[in-house]
């Protein structure tokens, strides 16, 4: 997403922290109103598909070197359980996850979403066993995963609620499982987030994650920019971070 389109009020960040203004209410109305396809997933990059080929294939790259730097994660064949978390119409579940995972659930609260992800499901190389209808700040997984993949949807939750999300997920994770995010990262010139009124989010700067991942018990075990979008573009950007419990 572009990052001109954001505003910020220096004076009101001082006093009120930007998570403090997400509305959960206002956030699924925003994507009730946004068509239930790949391209209404992406806004306006969404009439760009060379966007979604480079974000899936560099999804694919960075999962292949984080998994090389574990010694104990699976290196040959696919994972068995993986997650798509604010999985939207099935995108990445489609495009990316189900290469790598032999069966997926999905995590999306916007019930239209959900319903467009499960018709894309026989197109799929992988089985999809549950797809839950719900937030990631009321999600407790009740299985174990090999992979849980949360990608563009964090900014939806308060900081508290992200921290608490980030604990329940690393006690979900199998023995050799792993936690990616795949976030845009705040730009702004005084190191703040930034809120965004249009779908009432937030957008987090690397340190502030990072701080999440730290309290949360997570141990970063690598991350990296995703590359390959024009810079012409303007747009945030986008990191992925590989993260493993403490030990």
């Amino acid at each position: 997403m572009s990052f001109d389109q954001y505003t910020t009020d220096s004076d009101n960040q001082a006093e009120v922290p930007p998570d403090s203004y997400i509305d959960h209410a206002a956030s699924i109305k925003y994507w009730n109103g946004v068509p239930a396809t790949s391209g209404g997933m992406l806004g306006m990059l969404g009439d760009y598909p060379w966007y979604s080929r480079i974000d899936l294939r560099g999804s694919r790259t960075f999962l292949a070197k984080a998994h090389r730097l574990v010694p104990s994660c699976k290196k040959e064949g696919k994972l068995h359980r993986g997650v798509d978390c604010g999985a939207g119409v099935g995108r990445i579940t489609e495009g990316f996850l189900g290469q790598v995972c032999e069966v997926m659930d999905a995590v999306e609260p916007v019930e239209k979403f959900a319903r467009a992800l499960k018709e894309r499901v026989p197109k799929m190389e992988c089985a999809v066993e549950d797809v839950y209808i719900v937030g990631l700040e009321g999600w407790v997984p009740e299985k174990k995963y090999d992979l849980i993949w949360i990608q563009f949807c964090v900014g939806h939750l308060t900081d508290v609620q992200l921290r608490e999300c980030f604990v329940r997920c690393k006690n979900a994770l199998t023995e050799t499982g792993m936690l990616v995010i795949k976030e845009n990262n705040s730009t702004d010139v005084d190191g703040e987030d930034i809120y965004d009124e249009l779908d009432s989010s937030v957008t987090r700067t690397d340190a502030k994650l990072r701080q999440l991942f730290n309290e949360a018990g997570l141990n970063l075990i690598t991350s990296e920019i995703q590359a390959g979008f024009p810079k012409s573009f303007n747009l945030f950007p986008v990191k992925m971070y590989a993260l493993r419990p403490k030990t």
